[in-house]
């Protein structure tokens, strides 16, 4: 296989088929450097040097009747996280206000649970209109799981831009991580998502015992979605959750997963999300190479890198937060891993 054809055909927006896309994951770990080398050329034709900083607000945690056994907010979980039920508007619009500190361009409100009921969609609403009315220049992205009727119409007068709901792995692989719901049900919702206007967001989960081809195959389920971002995690196992224990990825590993993900998807918004500390650890800025776009700081349950290391990075890159104010953030070490602990 010649990774240079599939580059240009990528940057004819032209994606590799199955095959293609099974070989780029086979590459051996010394084939890799070159790979991430020559996959680079499509995201700085698509997005020459802008990274695009999202921050995420769990504006709900746990209480959760999945069983999705990477969460440690399912029902499954005995880790101890903070639960807690919808937060106020005026929580949403002070966890805005740091996000537009942070450089932040998006700004993403996850609720745990099936999907919101009537109240708490009530009170969602309310803080997304609080939100867009103290922080208009930030992008709204909603993530309540499984929308029912109307709902998604709901979002979108409210000012929502975006809807993420995660594929997390391919069909065949779903009944592995998740019983309580299906595959098509997350199909549905982004579908729904899409019809009412609202920004398609979703991507996937890696490290949960998938394969080459699982990989594949949620890669091209998702090109049939035809999201405008897609989120790459990688597994943070968490102590009390079922795939606690995993530990299968590689750094090299992620940045063959984060190449094919952008010769399949060129010229859309590929973000590294969960997991890029534990996972790419050193060669963080190599997923930078490929991926336009990260979480700044933390995530639902698990500490993140510091805001301020991720815009040193960006700098060191040579590359530029976009559409950004100049950001002034303190300095913070790092903690590996370390939960949001329950308060007492």
């Amino acid at each position: 296989m010649l990774v240079g054809e599939l580059v240009e055909r990528a940057l004819r927006r032209e994606p590799p088929d199955r095959g293609e896309a099974l070989a780029v994951l086979r590459l051996t770990d010394a084939e890799t450097p070159a790979l991430v080398g020559e996959v680079a050329r499509v995201r700085r034709h698509f997005f020459q040097d802008r990274v695009k900083l999202n921050f995420l607000l769990n504006i709900k945690s746990g209480l959760c009747p999945e069983d999705c056994h990477y969460c440690s907010q399912s029902k499954l979980s005995t880790a101890g996280i903070q639960r807690y039920p919808m937060l106020s508007p005026e929580r949403a619009v002070e966890a805005a206000g740091i996000a537009a500190a942070t450089g932040a361009k998006r700004f993403c409100m996850v609720a745990s649970g099936r999907g919101p009921t009537p109240g708490e969609l009530e009170r969602f609403v309310a803080a997304v209109r609080a939100v867009r009315a103290a922080r208009p220049e930030l992008e709204v992205c909603a993530c309540l799981g499984l929308l029912g009727d109307g709902q998604a119409e709901r979002l979108a007068g409210a000012g929502v831009h975006a809807y993420n709901h995660n594929l997390n792995t391919s069909e065949a692989h779903y009944g592995e991580i998740c019983g309580t719901h299906t595959f098509a049900d997350r199909v549905d919702t982004l579908r729904r998502a899409a019809a009412a206007g609202l920004s398609p967001c979703s991507g996937a989960l890696f490290g949960m015992g998938e394969g080459d081809e699982d990989v594949v195959e949620v890669g091209v389920a998702l090109r049939e979605l035809r999201p405008d971002s897609v989120p790459v995690n990688f597994l943070i196992p968490v102590a009390g959750t079922p795939l606690a224990d995993r530990r299968e990825l590689t750094p090299w590993r992620c940045l063959r997963i984060l190449a094919l993900f952008r010769l399949l998807f060129p010229d859309v918004e590929v973000r590294i999300a969960g997991g890029r500390e534990v996972h790419l650890r050193t060669l963080q800025p190599l997923g930078l190479l490929l991926a336009n776009s990260i979480f700044a700081g933390d995530y639902l349950t698990t500490r993140g890198q510091a805001a301020q290391a991720d815009l040193d990075m960006i700098a060191d890159l040579g590359l530029r937060v976009e559409g950004a104010a100049e950001p002034t953030l303190p300095h913070r070490a790092p903690p590996a891993v370390e939960l949001k602990t329950e308060r007492r």
